[in-house]
């Protein structure tokens, strides 16, 4: 049953979004789904409508042929494939379950697979920019500057508690009735996350810039660093979720910035209690898996449906083992990324922070 649930989930995203990824040729199969089943995702992912009624409209895709998930057509036209990523534990700990994706790539698309695990992005965007890594599995922000530097492509997405994204969001106390508005924090004393922060710095922030509510004049970060000094009573880089928040509660700043879901997580619910959502700005992108604009059609819908099958029961343990994800859906950089990436290209200098963020070597 689960296997059936994750291929339907599958077939959403592909007819959702139209993807020009390998489970449909998109254009044919947008004229062939019927519009109760378009009405259908639309109230899905509002909420309202329950899944086993929206599961039974996508398995009538699927039985159709209206989504197709079948590999044959697609022949490895490489001999070796490498795929790079930075990981968040040491690297012993990781062979092991680096392995084990190598081991299954292979029986899978019939070719040697190698994984590589560098200490920076700056190492795989190159790598792909010259042909030596041909895919890589890739956070928000470095798999947007990998696209704008070398043409490499999103072409799955992290599903996270069934979602691909989570909610950026404005926290201030629930007894300040003068915060209405993602304006109205102009001027006010802020605790972003940090600078590289997705929820609690680059989606607010860029959206300040990109709707004229901040003007950053300059092209670097001393730019950007005059301009939250000039557009806000103070700012600080909290530190974290918690530590933004905390300093909400303690009444050192009027406004948190951070995730939908960060009291929650992170707070006694007396604590929960004393906040108050403003508003949600939009959403932060899931992780990514990027392959190389080099890599052929033929070589990436075999890769990609491969990758698909890690969502079944009996392989999805090496993925989560590896990377943590409980599935991988297909997307596109545009779909996935794009306003995400339009903030971070407003925000002056970002992109260098950014990829230092991730460097182990420091």
């Amino acid at each position: 049953m689960k296997r059936q649930i994750t291929l339907a989930l599958i077939a959403v995203f592909a007819v959702i979004s139209v993807l020009s990824v390998p489970l449909t040729e998109s254009a044919q199969a947008e004229g062939l789904v019927p519009d109760w089943i378009k009405t259908n995702a639309g109230w899905w992912a509002d909420g309202t409508l329950d899944d086993e009624t929206f599961l039974n409209g996508i398995t009538y895709l699927l039985e159709n042929n209206i989504i197709n998930v079948s590999s044959e057509s697609n022949p490895v036209d490489v001999d070796t494939i490498t795929i790079g990523f930075i990981p968040v534990e040491k690297a012993d700990e990781l062979t092991p379950k680096a392995q084990a994706l190598e081991i299954f790539l292979e029986t899978e698309l019939g070719v040697d697979v190698e994984i590589v695990v560098p200490t920076n992005y700056e190492t795989i965007i190159e790598g792909m920019r010259f042909g030596h890594i041909d895919a890589a599995f890739m956070d928000t922000g470095p798999a947007w500057i990998t696209n704008q530097r070398t043409g490499a492509e999103a072409v799955m997405a992290e599903l996270v508690a069934g979602k691909v994204n989570y909610q950026a969001t404005v926290w201030t106390l629930a007894e300040n009735d003068s915060i209405n508005s993602l304006e109205d924090t102009v001027g006010k004393k802020v605790a972003f996350t940090s600078i590289t922060g997705s929820s609690g710095f680059v989606r607010p922030m860029g959206t300040l810039v990109t709707e004229g509510y901040v003007t950053i004049e300059g092209d670097d970060i001393v730019a950007l660093e005059s301009a939250l000094a000039n557009n806000f009573e103070s700012y600080t880089f909290a530190g974290g979720y918690k530590a933004a928040l905390q300093l909400l509660l303690n009444g050192n700043v009027d406004v948190a910035f951070g995730s939908d879901i960060a009291p929650q997580k992170y707070l006694e619910l007396e604590d929960q209690l004393k906040l108050r959502p403003v508003t949600t700005i939009g959403p932060v992108p899931s992780h990514v898996f990027m392959v190389s604009s080099d890599m052929s059609d033929s070589t990436r819908n075999a890769l990609v449906d491969a990758m698909i099958k890690l969502n079944y029961d009996e392989n999805n343990r090496i993925l989560r083992d590896l990377y943590g994800a409980e599935a991988l859906v297909p997307t596109t950089t545009t779909m996935h990324i794009g306003e995400f990436g339009d903030f971070i290209d407003a925000l002056t200098g970002l992109d260098q922070l950014i990829l230092d963020k991730y460097n182990k070597s420091k």
